[in-house]
């Protein structure tokens, strides 16, 4: 597959970079340079990605950084059962328990929640960092939905982290989980809540919560090429009353935005 120019596969992380000294050095700067394209398409390209995934796995499918690098690009293109494999690969090669929240996960796509489950009372819990132990308590509830045990999701999801007014990397998927499981069990004052907790955390746009907050102040989200074509057809109205219709009717003009979870990561 092609390597745009500008990509020289110094990008790449250092530890991953150590990784690849075991290898040649001509064949390390090629395989740097796939896991850069993996990184970069992977959130806009999945299916891109994921064909570079497997270029590096072609040239380097003995280097553990590769092996995660393919899980994450089979993840993403919801191909749990590869993905789990290559997580697995990944953890045997390198020891770590990082990747064990998204290896759940893996089971909750593949229909296994009580597996899911089973992994997050698993003794690797405890090895994980912080942000870790938040992304298996995220795949749990998940699971705990999947089995339709709502209200053990949303207790699930209670813990010093979610009462936390410290906002870290997880904050706002957190609170958007624990909103969302609020809201499904119809507990909705609670649930706006926790939606716009989640939109005060949200700095990189990581959930749709202030689209779900504004649904539940009744805001109409209107495509702007149909409110400009409106315009169009009616070239004699009145810009202020129009305005002044949209704050009583309530609706505005907007894009939104979402970026993906796997509950999850779920």
């Amino acid at each position: 597959m092609p390597i745009p120019e500008d990509v020289t596969g110094d990008e790449i992380d250092k530890d991953v970079r150590q990784e690849l000294q075991s290898l040649p050095k001509t064949l390390a700067e090629d395989v740097a340079k796939n896991l850069v394209m993996v990184a970069r398409l992977i959130d806009e390209d999945p299916e891109g990605a994921y064909g570079y995934s497997k270029v590096a796995l072609r040239l380097a499918s003995r280097v553990g950084a590769v092996r995660e690098a393919a899980g994450f690009a089979a993840y993403a293109n919801q191909k749990y059962s590869e993905a789990l494999a290559e997580f697995r690969a990944a953890r045997r090669m390198t020891g770590t328990a990082d990747l064990w929240p998204v290896m759940a996960d893996c089971e909750r796509g593949l229909g296994r929640p009580e597996k899911a489950l089973d992994m997050a009372g698993a003794p690797e819990v405890h090895r994980l960092d912080k942000a870790g132990q938040v992304e298996m308590r995220l795949v749990a509830a998940g699971a705990r939905r999947d089995l339709g045990q709502l209200d053990a999701a949303i207790v699930t999801l209670q813990s010093p982290e979610l009462a936390s007014n410290s906002v870290q990397p997880w904050t706002a998927r957190l609170r958007y989980a624990y909103a969302d499981a609020l809201l499904t069990a119809g507990r909705e004052n609670e649930a706006r809540e926790w939606f716009a907790k989640a939109v005060e955390a949200d700095r990189d746009g990581s959930t749709d919560a202030s689209d779900r907050l504004a649904e539940m102040d009744g805001v109409e989200f209107v495509d702007a090429l149909d409110e400009d074509e409106n315009h169009g057809e009616n070239h004699g109205g009145n810009h202020a009353e129009n305005d002044s219709e949209a704050k009583g009717d309530g609706a505005v003009t907007a894009e939104s935005a979402d970026a993906s979870t796997q509950d999850d990561e779920d």
